[in-house]
């Protein structure tokens, strides 16, 4: 590719590029496809002979269509939750569930539920900055800001996806190692794994709203709490661990949107203890961030 290449080529080269971004941005496959057709349009409507980055202007272009669809979202209710109790959690909009699935774990679950909490535009700072290195001149001018209320964005947005750790990095790799052993045994149905995991004496307890009609809000005992956990595996794939309230924890967040949390107890190296939080306000008034890398 080159420059004497048509529009419709060089934008095919960008496409992956575009939909990178619009995903980031938005967190649904089918907003970002939408995104890049709009933008696509714009390009067709406009005449960029003299643009020298054609890049660096599709990225302008997409990110203030995202932008606007952020604001938009922002300003109505948020699509209806699917009954908690259905294991699949089906997509949304008639989209394909694989699909969703495969780009919702190549950019990380926890990350995109933490961006869906941040302003429009800290989310259009930060995944430009952070995630694209988009320079701040450029993206001031996306966001109709000045330079430094732009840094200002991305740190904000920065210290809202880091979070801030309530134990030792030391510790929390240990608890995250154990977190996700739990994770790997409940997505691969292993019994045996499981209950090496568990302490003995381990407590579930869970909001109503995760259970089906008249289950136990509280389970007790490795086995019980095992195999309860094996019945919804299916659960577990769209599930990841997170800082939870400063400590590491899980959410689950299919479509990158929270639908439960889970609150862990460790001690030694196994589970004592753990809660599934489904309701909506207990939900929200959650401290999610992403562990570190």
């Amino acid at each position: 590719m080159d420059e004497h290449d048509g529009p419709a080529v060089r934008f095919e080269a960008q496409r992956p590029h575009l939909r990178a971004v619009a995903y980031r941005m938005l967190g649904s496959p089918a907003e970002a496809e939408d995104a890049v057709q709009e933008t696509w349009l714009r390009l067709q409507r406009t005449d960029v002979s003299d643009v020298e980055n054609l890049t660096g202007w599709l990225t302008t272009v997409i990110s203030r269509i995202c932008l606007d669809l952020l604001r938009a979202r922002s300003a109505r209710p948020e699509d209806p939750v699917p009954e908690l109790p259905e294991p699949d959690f089906p997509g949304r909009g008639g989209a394909d569930p694989e699909q969703e699935a495969l780009m919702a774990e190549s950019v990380g679950r926890a990350l995109l539920v933490v961006l869906g909490m941040l302003t429009p535009t800290e989310r259009v700072a930060f995944v430009l900055h952070d995630l694209f290195g988009v320079p701040f001149d450029r993206i001031a001018r996306i966001v109709d800001r000045s330079e430094v209320a732009a840094k200002k964005l991305a740190s904000r947005a920065r210290h809202r996806v880091r979070g801030t750790p309530a134990v030792p990095a030391v510790e929390l790799a240990r608890h995250r190692a154990v977190v996700d052993a739990f994770l790997t045994a409940s997505r691969g149905g292993d019994l045996g794994a499981l209950l090496a995991v568990l302490a003995p004496d381990v407590v579930r307890r869970a909001d109503p709203a995760a259970l089906p009609p008249g289950a136990a809000v509280e389970s007790r005992g490795a086995r019980v709490v095992a195999e309860e956990t094996l019945v919804f595996g299916k659960r577990a794939r769209f599930a990841e661990a997170a800082l939870v309230n400063g400590s590491v924890g899980i959410v689950v967040a299919p479509c990158g949107r929270l639908r439960l949390a889970l609150t862990v107890a460790i001690e030694g190296d196994r589970i004592a203890a753990y809660e599934v939080i489904a309701d909506p306000a207990r939900l929200a008034a959650l401290d999610l961030a992403v562990l570190p890398a």
